[in-house]
């Protein structure tokens, strides 16, 4: 949605944040190059995010898939600003943003009611970069392990003294914020605890379409021009759900994971040389 909509709408004001305009399209084409010239050779494995509507990739560095997250401890859950990956029911394009993980990646393609667009009182999980709004697109990553440990901030939290190189798996779910409170509820989708001997977030959605599997990395812009060494197994949702924009605020307000606000958004991975085949 574009700027000028949503200040009409009464959703951003011009105290709401510091406006940011987009870094040019060579900005990313640069980035993108030395990605590939950084790892041309060195025995990178398949990177992320990814298009997940592109089953073709030209990596063929293998490794084991992580078994199921239901065989695998939560060890860590934090989300990104838009989507990082690509596919389903977020493929518009946010833009480049800073060309260091702001206001870029991809939004929910679908249409949202003006109730839902409505301005809420207070900021929330807001950070240097801007607060969250109703009509943002986030990203929510559980990840897992199977090291014996608890779940805790960073993914320092799913590695172990014990086990080094331990399995991840990262179960990937999109989220459109609303400004409804029969919406989704934040705390409830995060809680976790223990179920057969393994800690598990409890209310991970069954509604979104069957998840997406592949072999990729871990994410972020401090990978934008260098390869992320760390193999996980990935699962995303190919379809969004809304969920209620105040419990995001209220979870960024205090968590087990030290979560605060959203994190940036690695460039789409988009080299074939980068990425796995999905079967």
């Amino acid at each position: 949605m574009k700027l000028k909509t949503l200040c009409a709408m009464g959703i951003i004001t011009s105290t709401s944040f510091a406006v940011m305009a987009d870094v040019s399209d060579k900005v990313i084409a640069d980035q993108r190059a030395n990605l590939a010239k950084n790892t041309e050779g060195k025995g990178f494995g398949p990177q992320s995010p990814r298009d997940i509507d592109t089953l073709e990739g030209e990596n063929n560095i293998a490794f084991n898939a992580a078994p199921s997250h239901k065989e695998m401890n939560l060890c860590n859950i934090h989300f990104h600003k838009n989507a990082e990956h690509k596919g389903g029911e977020f493929t518009r394009y946010a833009g480049n943003g800073n060309g260091k993980g702001s206001e870029t990646g991809f939004v929910f393609n679908g249409e949202l009611s003006k109730k839902e667009l409505k301005a809420v009182k207070g900021q929330n999980c807001p950070s240097k970069t801007g607060s969250l709004f109703p009509g943002d697109t986030i990203e929510l990553h559980y990840v897992h392990t199977t090291a014996q440990v608890k779940p805790g901030p960073t993914l320092g939290a799913c590695l172990s003294d014990p086990i080094a190189n331990p399995q991840l798996r990262v179960e990937a779910q999109v989220y459109v914020l609303v400004n409804d409170k029969n919406a989704l509820d934040f705390a409830e989708l995060t809680k976790f605890g223990k179920q057969n001997g393994y800690y598990q977030a409890l209310n991970i959605p069954n509604f979104t379409g069957a998840p997406v599997q592949y072999a990729g990395s871990t994410t972020g812009p401090s990978y934008n021009e260098k390869g992320s060494p760390l193999q996980v197994s990935w699962s995303v949702r190919p379809r969004v759900a809304k969920v209620n924009i105040e419990t995001v605020g209220e979870w960024c307000k205090g968590n087990e994971f030290d979560e605060d606000h959203a994190h940036g958004v690695r460039n789409l991975v988009i080299n074939p040389k980068l990425i796995s085949d999905i079967n």
